[in-house]
């Protein structure tokens, strides 16, 4: 990869990928970056850099992890673009990362997209009683058959949640139902030795049926800054909801970004649009979970997880570091 063609596309993951320490090396390293934090701090009224770089249990609750991890997307994006000049054409991202996108595609403002993600995290908690919903990674290395799932499913309280990869596709539902789903995963499937299922440790069964009570209730939240959205940006960025690049209508918007509440993310198709209009892909982010993703597609998808991780990506495209 030559950096002529670093404007390319950006995806950002989403919710599992924070950890603690998360964009510390950025925030400490380039004063764009520190900005951002004070940025999202000031904007929801608590100390955002001390809960995502300390041991703070609430990094996990996901009112929390989802502006944290929008807040160091954001650092970091912005960092690159300082030392580097990254300007990607498209974006995308995956669940939660999707908000990430439209602030970095300019359709979205920052304070307000933390705002947001801060009430979608709080409402979609609130959504169940918990241990009530539950989630599952479904793998086979070798290929997996949606249908064939989705058969299975039928008649349960399960959903199918992300639509990943060739290989892996996400379950979501009732906690009690999960064991069954998985039993008929497994017998319509056959003999597999590559077949994995993994129960995931989430506090609610995202992206299924079960989030549909908070859907007009969220919808409440967008439409309160519909007028500040910039919708001629959003044909840049792809929409978890139909896998295509988003309209130019901030309703249509809205309208998918609470759709996305409650249906499957497409992220599989997501994939295929980008792959079609560019051949560079980079993930920024805390965590690298989409790259084994487009991997499936014999794609290669440079991840950025840290700030010397950056360094060499750039360094070995022969980019030069501006001075800070």
């Amino acid at each position: 990869m030559v950096m002529d063609d670093r404007r390319g596309a950006v995806v950002f993951p989403g919710q599992g990928s924070q950890r603690p320490g998360m964009g510390k090396d950025f925030h400490d390293t380039i004063p764009v970056s520190r900005d951002t934090y004070n940025e999202a701090s000031e904007a929801l009224g608590w100390d955002v850099s001390a809960m995502c770089f300390g041991q703070d249990e609430r990094l996990n609750l996901t009112e929390y992890a989802q502006p944290c991890i929008l807040a160091t997307e954001i650092a970091m994006f912005r960092g690159l673009q300082l030392l580097y000049g990254f300007d990607p054409k498209y974006f995308g991202g995956h669940s939660l990362g999707e908000y990430t996108a439209l602030v970095t595609a300019g359709v979205l403002p920052f304070s307000d997209g933390l705002k947001i993600v801060h009430a979608r995290g709080r409402l979609m908690q609130e959504a169940t009683p918990v241990g009530m919903g539950g989630m599952a990674a479904v793998i086979a290395a070798d290929g997996l058959d949606v249908n064939v799932v989705l058969r299975a499913l039928e008649g349960l309280q399960v959903d199918l949640a992300n639509n990943n990869s060739a290989d892996q596709v996400v379950i979501s539902g009732e906690s009690s139902a999960i064991p069954e789903a998985e039993k008929r995963i497994r017998a319509s499937i056959g003999d597999n030795p590559a077949f994995r299922f993994i129960p995931l440790n989430v506090s609610a069964p995202f992206h299924s049926r079960f989030m549909s009570v908070i859907k007009e209730r969220f919808k409440g939240v967008l439409r309160q800054i519909e007028t500040k959205l910039e919708p001629g940006n959003a044909g840049r960025v792809t929409s978890n909801f139909t896998g295509l690049f988003h309209s130019d209508n901030s309703i249509e918007i809205i309208d998918r970004m609470v759709s996305q509440l409650s249906n499957t993310v497409q992220w599989r198709k997501n994939m295929e649009t980008l792959a079609a209009v560019e051949d560079s892909i980079f993930e920024v982010g805390p965590g690298r979970p989409l790259r084994g993703f487009f991997k499936t597609m014999n794609l290669e998808c440079q991840s950025i997880t840290t700030f010397s991780g950056a360094q060499k990506v750039f360094e070995r495209a022969s980019v030069p570091q501006k001075r800070l």
